[in-house]
């Protein structure tokens, strides 16, 4: 996504305040959604109309593909993949009508009911925050000072099925899994010698990568190699964030990955102690130069593709309200802008919990990779549900 601000762009809306769910006024109502006389948000949508077409494009061919009575989760009641693909064709439908901003927000209260996140602790409030994929300096080889492993998925890592809850482990020689090792075990005792895929030039950087989940490596020679997330330890993912907080290293409002990446280049004694606090591992595979893929593996879409928890929110269409990083021409923020903008639910993740969270994708460039490295706003999520039902006679 570029940098640059779209020229005289105002966001108009209405914000509730409301600590309960919510859906456009008069509109027909989604299950479990108690009825409340909130006035919805103005849709104006600050993204551009391209990347929005490639983002519903790819959820439709993927919700297409899917069983049509298969459920998701959508707050506290349930939505079916049939109505989730009749939702995105409809809004697609009604995009490409090329409405004014008053045209459009009349024909979105008159087709689709909105139900608006909780927030956190009910608060109605999400907190934002932005992820991309990185470019990092690295080797196929322990070259010089590229040291410091990515790793293939090991052959001792199994995946079983314990009452309907995938359970990831260790194969051992009993055949019950153990649990697999931790971070701090793996990078510790070399328990996976032999099974790198490439080497990073900077520990944090390696560990980054964990967090992304997938990125960009720039060899010595020039060419860049994609890596893919492949799958994990399974073991609780532990917030080096949260670590600074806890030991009153930073404040909340200023833990950032650049602010990260500062101390420990002032305390590289720290480093390795408090990475390891965080015991979940990633495996990697190498992928191909398109963009990376989320948890549904749907190629991301830079701007628009969002990270949410699926046992809250299903993969179908919201509207983002925050604010984001304006860059000026060194790349450094200016100043932060209010946006409002249509989203996709294609990836979540362990650190995304809860009603209260959506994590937007950014891309790979300059830009992606400062608001990733600092977004932590305050924001608003409401996911659109046609009201009508579909040629199948779907009303669910």
């Amino acid at each position: 996504m570029s940098n640059n601000d779209p020229g005289g762009w105002r966001l108009r809306r209405q914000l509730s305040i409301v600590v309960v769910w919510i859906i456009l006024a008069g509109a027909t109502f989604a299950r479990g959604a108690p009825e409340i006389d909130t006035p919805p948000p103005f849709f104006i949508d600050d993204g551009s109309r391209q990347s929005l077409n490639v983002a519903l494009d790819a959820q439709i061919s993927w919700l297409t593909e899917l069983d049509h009575t298969q459920q998701f989760a959508l707050g506290s009641t349930r939505i079916s993949s049939r109505k989730l693909l009749h939702t995105v064709r409809s809004f697609k439908e009604l995009i490409e009508a090329d409405l004014n901003p008053v045209g459009l927000n009349e024909a979105l209260r008159r087709s689709f009911s909105l139900v608006k996140s909780p927030g956190r602790n009910g608060s109605g409030k999400m907190l934002v925050t932005g992820y991309y994929e990185p470019l990092f300096a690295g080797s196929l080889t322990p070259d010089g000072g590229c040291r410091y492993p990515l790793y293939g998925l090991p052959d001792d890592l199994i995946s079983i099925d314990k009452g309907g809850r995938r359970v990831i482990g260790r194969r051992t020689d009993t055949g019950n899994p153990a649990p697999y090792w931790s971070r701090s075990a793996i990078e510790t005792n070399g328990l996976l010698r032999g099974n790198e895929l490439v080497y990073l030039c900077d520990p944090f950087d390696a560990y980054l990568l964990h967090i992304q989940g997938s990125g960009r490596i720039r060899l010595s020679d020039g060419t860049v190699k994609s890596v893919r997330f492949a799958g994990s330890n399974g073991l609780e993912y532990m917030s080096l964030g949260k670590l600074f907080v806890d030991r009153g290293i930073m404040e909340l409002s200023e833990v950032s990955i650049p602010a990260m990446r500062d101390y420990f280049s002032d305390h590289p004694e720290k480093l390795t102690q408090m990475l390891h606090h965080n015991p979940r591992y990633i495996f990697f595979g190498f992928g191909d130069k398109g963009p990376p893929h989320g948890s549904l593996s749907i190629a991301l879409t830079a701007g628009r593709s969002v990270a949410v928890d699926d046992t809250s929110w299903p993969p179908g269409i919201g509207y983002l309200v925050s604010r984001r990083p304006v860059l000026d021409g060194n790349g450094a923020i200016n100043h932060w802008r209010p946006f409002g903008r249509f989203v996709v639910v294609q990836d979540s993740g362990t650190a995304i919990t809860g009603p209260g969270r959506v994590d937007i994708f950014w891309g790979n460039d300059e830009y992606a990779e400062v608001s990733a490295g600092i977004m932590k706003e305050e924001g608003e999520l409401y996911i659109l549900v046609a009201k009508s039902s579909d040629e199948l006679g779907d009303s669910r």
